[in-house]
């Protein structure tokens, strides 16, 4: 049985890439554990800068959970003796993740597919890749993904899109803010590149400090945040790459980062 994803490594980037190409790159239970897996691998190497997680081909990104026959896996249904769901397991762990995660999305991008593209920190997409989630067309609603849909998507859009099923692409998803570049299919890599290096040379101790105190914050209310904020912005000044920010500023050059 081959890998349910495949990881790559250039310089400081990460590529986690989905490989059932057959089965429109659609989740399972595999899929989500070595999602896990490579995020845990990315954040234990101080190295790494950025993790993508894309899809095989060109066809998919992630079509959601697998509904063909002989399908592996059961995306909807629970284990009543551990109710603990796989693809909740990967989302918290994805909203968990101290390193910017982007989205590059190759193919269409529907149901539980479109959840993960939601829960990355940045979107990537082919201007003709659909979005969307389709579940009230074999009787569900986009339950486990709605925090994510919610967090990344106007209110208007996401009614329509959950209550009729029809997806958008990802030139119009841009327009609303959902996704944060849609190029065509033979520039996609070329855009992608470009984000990554303006993300890869800044301070990789402030972005996981940040990204860890924004993901506390989203969950605070206002007073609790600002108590929260000046006690994270008082430990990220003591870091090394803090000081660097600072030295390289006054001297004009730039930062040489150590991520401490």
């Amino acid at each position: 049985m081959s890998d349910p994803v495949t990881i790559t490594r250039d310089d400081a980037t990460l590529t986690i890439t989905i490989t059932r190409e057959s089965r429109r790159n659609a989740l399972n239970a595999d899929v989500a554990a070595a999602i896990i897996a490579a995020l845990d691998r990315a954040e234990a190497d101080g190295n790494i800068r950025a993790v993508v997680l894309t899809g095989a081909g060109d066809r998919a990104f992630c079509a959601g959970g697998d509904l063909q026959p002989a399908a592996d896996g059961a995306p909807f249904s629970i284990d009543a003796a551990d109710p603990r769901h796989y693809v909740a397991a990967l989302l918290r762990r994805m909203n968990d993740c101290r390193l910017p995660l982007i989205a590059r999305v190759n193919g269409h991008a529907l149901a539980g597919g479109f959840g993960l593209v939601c829960a990355c920190d940045l979107v990537v997409a082919r201007e003709d890749a659909l979005l969307g989630v389709t579940e009230v067309k074999v009787g569900l609603f986009p339950m486990m993904i709605l925090p994510f849909l919610l967090r990344n998507t106007p209110n208007r859009v996401l009614m329509e899109m959950c209550l009729t099923g029809e997806p958008i692409t990802a030139s119009a998803a841009m327009a609303h803010g959902i996704v944060n570049h849609a190029v065509p299919a033979a520039e996609l890599d070329a855009k992608l590149g470009w984000l990554l290096g303006r993300i890869t040379d800044k301070t990789p101790t402030g972005i996981r400090l940040g990204k860890q105190g924004l993901a506390k914050i989203r969950e605070m209310s206002l007073d609790a945040a600002l108590e929260y904020a000046p006690f994270m912005l008082a430990n990220m000044a003591r870091t090394e790459d803090a000081r660097e920010g600072f030295a390289a500023f006054a001297e004009k050059r730039p930062p040489n980062w150590t991520g401490r």
